[in-house]
């Protein structure tokens, strides 16, 4: 599933993340995204680690890379909401789920973890004022990024790659 480049093109990133939020509560999507993770692991079976091609990914080095954003983001939200105008860095996705050797992960690893770390944001972000979520950070690609933008967008976020595991599943079964 082709995306904007999230460094070249930020904006268009940004915009098709918030795209697939639309008017939905951020918090409710990224609630439950933990049950949509696991279901997808479930009907992946035997297929969890096998790559529709050879330069994309699994839907374990998915589950992986929700990890490592899950990772980033609770770094992120904490230094927008304890810092001001502080800097982040973007990271290279692809080189983190190659080096970390997400496909030789184990599952029942990663989805506590992602679980645990999502707990802990969305505890953060409940107790969050209005005035806290407008919190600004500065992306090293995409510039100024609200507390409130990088939730929205990790919804978003969370969407987007749900569906591309959904789609890795069917791309391998159709060529089965």
């Amino acid at each position: 599933m082709a995306s904007p480049d999230p460094v070249t093109q930020g904006a268009a990133y940004q915009r098709l993340l918030l795209d697939l939020l639309g008017r939905d509560d951020p918090a409710t999507v990224q609630e439950a995204t933990l049950a949509s993770l696991e279901e997808v692991v479930r009907d992946a079976g035997p297929d969890l680690r096998r790559r529709p091609a050879p330069l994309e990914w699994s839907v374990l080095e998915l589950v992986g890379h929700l990890v490592d954003a899950e990772i980033v983001m609770s770094g992120r939200y904490r230094w927008a909401l304890s810092h001001d105008d502080p800097p982040l860095l973007g990271y290279d996705q692809d080189l983190w789920v190659e080096k970390l050797a997400h496909n030789e992960d184990q599952v029942d690893e990663l989805l506590p973890l992602f679980g645990a770390l999502r707990a802990a944001n969305l505890r953060l972000w409940r107790r969050s004022s209005a005035q806290a979520r407008r919190r600004v950070a500065i992306h090293a690609e995409r510039g100024p990024e609200s507390y409130d933008l990088m939730f929205r967008m990790l919804a978003g976020h969370d969407r987007f790659h749900l569906n591309q595991m959904r789609a890795t599943l069917q791309q391998l079964r159709a060529g089965a």
